[in-house]
């Protein structure tokens, strides 16, 4: 493929392309890249969602299934898994066959933005470090409210950047020099983890984020800053 013609791809094919070519190693680099607090937070998307004993759940951009694994310890929960790398999936679909999960996880290929589900089909949407990939924002998350049941609850975990200016001055220098680093001297892609660090930075995190929440429907939501606000969990209803 010429360069000009990659360049006419559209964010959603370019996000598939990307997260097809580095499925074999994120698992490894969103470890080294969080310094392991991915997985205390899903431990912490486990606890807000349990709450509630949702039954129907659907993970968003589910990649390689973590959070959709975590949720499957809520009793008598059934969890879809949905994202639009089918590579992704892949990786995913294994963990669930080695902790013989398969009859509570199913894991999907499907576009974020045209859910192929019913309204009101599920009692909790989650998206783990998957909004700021969509193509168009607005109709991702009105997809979500849509799909959702009355009072049904949507959690998003998403990078953000921190509003202390000390602290935003080495989340730049962090994000700029070590993700990309990290990216290159791991990843097949490395021009994935240049993207993501971009991406991250050009989303509207923070009370930005919680007006479009807002706008789409949602309401009370509540945002729970992690690393210092370099990550941020949002908590909303239908």
């Amino acid at each position: 493929m010429k360069p000009n013609q990659k360049l006419k791809l559209s964010k959603k094919v370019q996000v598939k392309n990307m997260f097809d070519s580095i499925s074999a190693e994120y698992d490894l680099l969103n470890r080294i890249m969080t310094f392991g607090n991915d997985i205390r937070w899903r431990k912490k998307i486990y606890k807000i969602a349990k709450s509630d004993n949702p039954k129907d759940i659907l993970d968003i951009a589910t990649g390689t299934a973590d959070i959709a694994l975590e949720l499957s310890k809520i009793t008598e929960s059934s969890i879809i898994g949905l994202d639009i790398s089918e590579q992704m999936l892949e990786v995913g679909r294994k963990k669930i066959n080695n902790k013989k999960l398969s009859n509570k996880v199913v894991l999907i290929s499907g576009d974020a933005e045209n859910l192929d589900y019913e309204k009101e089909s599920f009692d909790l949407v989650t998206i783990g470090f998957g909004v700021r990939n969509f193509e168009n924002l607005e109709k991702g998350l009105k997809e979500s409210h849509r799909v959702l049941r009355s009072r049904g609850k949507l959690i998003i975990l998403e990078t953000s950047v921190p509003e202390n200016s000390i602290i935003k001055f080495f989340y730049f220098f962090f994000s700029r020099s070590f993700i990309p680093l990290i990216g290159s001297l791991f990843s097949k892609d490395k021009t994935a983890y240049q993207y993501l660090q971009k991406s991250a930075e050009k989303f509207p995190s923070g009370k930005n984020f919680i007006l479009v929440l807002n706008k789409c429907g949602f309401s009370n939501v509540k945002v729970q800053t992690q690393m210092f606000g370099a990550t941020s969990i949002y908590i909303a209803k239908k």
